[in-house]
Order: C-alpha cells, then sequence, then structure tokens
C-alpha cells in the first residue's frame, strides 16, 4: 500500500515538473527566435516523449518520439548527464547545434528532458565564406554526425539500424557471429531495445525471426556483464 502510494506521488512531482516547465519552453524559443527550437520529453512514454515544443527546427511536433539522442539518454537511465553544445546534422544537412538536459525527480531518477536546438547553418556558411575572404581558410573540423529526428519512433530505429550495418560495410547475412553480436550490443547500448515492438522491428528488418533476436539480445547482455565494460556507443552525442 504504501509502495503504491510512493509511486503514484512520485509520478505526480514528474507530471508537475513537466507542467511548470512548458511555459520556460516556450520563453526561451521567443528569446532566441526562429532559429531556436525547445522540446520537452517525457522519457516515460518513448515512442510519444514530446509533450511540449516551441520553433521549427528539426520538425518535431507534441506526441511525437524521442529522437536516437533520447534513446542514448534513457539507455544510460539515472547515470545520464547534461550534454551541451554539440553539433549534430540533420538528415536533410542542417546544422544543428543542441543542449539536451536531463530531467530528475526529488529521487534522483531521470524521466525525462529539456532539449535546445539552434540552427546554425547559415552561421556555419558565413563563417566560411569570412574566412575565404580573410585567407585563413584551412581544413574543415570533423562532419557532424547526421542525427535522425523524427516524430516516428520506427524511422529512428530504422536509421539506428542502417548506421550500425553500414559501419560494418556488411548485410546481415555478411556478418560473422561475434560481429551479429556487436551489432545487438551497439542498438542496446543506444536505447533502442528500450522502446516497445523495438525487437521485433529489428527482427523484421534484418529478416530472422523474433526468437532468434530475443537470442541475439540475450546473448549480447550475458557477454557485456562478463566482460563489465561500459563502453560509449559510437556516433552521435546524447
Amino acid at each position: 500500500m504504501e509502495a503504491t502510494e510512493a509511486s503514484h506521488g512520485r509520478e505526480a512531482e514528474r507530471d508537475a515538473i513537466l507542467r511548470a516547465l512548458a511555459p520556460v519552453v516556450e520563453g526561451i524559443a521567443a528569446t532566441f527566435g526562429p532559429v531556436c527550437e525547445v522540446v520537452l520529453h517525457d522519457y516515460r512514454r518513448p515512442e510519444r516523449s514530446v509533450t511540449a515544443v516551441a520553433g521549427s527546427v528539426t520538425g518535431r511536433t507534441v506526441g511525437g518520439a524521442m529522437s536516437e539522442i533520447g534513446m542514448r539518454v534513457l539507455a544510460r537511465g539515472d547515470d545520464a548527464v547534461d550534454e551541451l553544445n554539440y553539433v549534430t546534422r540533420t538528415a536533410a544537412g542542417k546544422l544543428v547545434k543542441s543542449s539536451t538536459m536531463v530531467l530528475r525527480d526529488s529521487a534522483g531518477a531521470v524521466f525525462g528532458a529539456l532539449c535546445v536546438n539552434v540552427d546554425v547553418t547559415e552561421v556555419d556558411r558565413v563563417q566560411s565564406v569570412l574566412a575565404a575572404l580573410a585567407g585563413t581558410a584551412g581544413a574543415r573540423p570533423d562532419t557532424p554526425p547526421v542525427t535522425t529526428f523524427g516524430d516516428d519512433i520506427d524511422s529512428v530505429v530504422d536509421a539506428l539500424l542502417d548506421a550500425h550495418l553500414a559501419r560494418q560495410d556488411q548485410t546481415w547475412a555478411g556478418l560473422d557471429g561475434p560481429r551479429r553480436l556487436a551489432l545487438f550490443r551497439g542498438l542496446d547500448e543506444r536505447g533502442v531495445f528500450a522502446v516497445r515492438r523495438a525487437v521485433e522491428q529489428v527482427a523484421a528488418r534484418l529478416g530472422i525471426s523474433r526468437a532468434s533476436a530475443y537470442n541475439y539480445l540475450s546473448r549480447s547482455r550475458a557477454a557485456r556483464d562478463a566482460d563489465g565494460s561500459d563502453s560509449t556507443p559510437e556516433g552521435a552525442h546524447p
């Protein structure tokens, strides 16, 4: 009884935090203008985590799913930390500077995030032109990773799976046993399997049975626990 009441109290607290932050979303976006987008996420609902949004940089809408960045934060659980001023690129080529600030309840448990996305595409372009005019243009820094933003969680899962296979330069059929386990481990570390039906979706994309997918996932987790590693997944910042 007490445990149930405590659980209900924590959920009410989280709801209150999200309601309190909704006006902040509008205020930040209004301050920085049309190049800024602010998104409030409730990670208790990964498939429709967006509870408030202002601005339109990545095209998010209320009720939309979390991005792959959110999945990675979700995978880290209460060990997640704020990630500030990282740069990614959308599939359409837009350069975005972002900050993801995790939300915690009074017990310290992570349950959501406040994300700020600023479109810096034109700033980057002007900077390149000025560098060329000044004769100081040199080697460009590494190209920011492409991040999938979308209201459809299936498209995010598909993008992550495609990225893993592309890094291996192989199809599923071309991967040996260790690389197949590594693929499932990588997807798991990115938080993919925290999403409902993700195992079934990955199995369908790979052309294997759901039972086989669960088997690979179980074996990859056993291997991870055995070696005790806590590696950071490749790709975009969380």
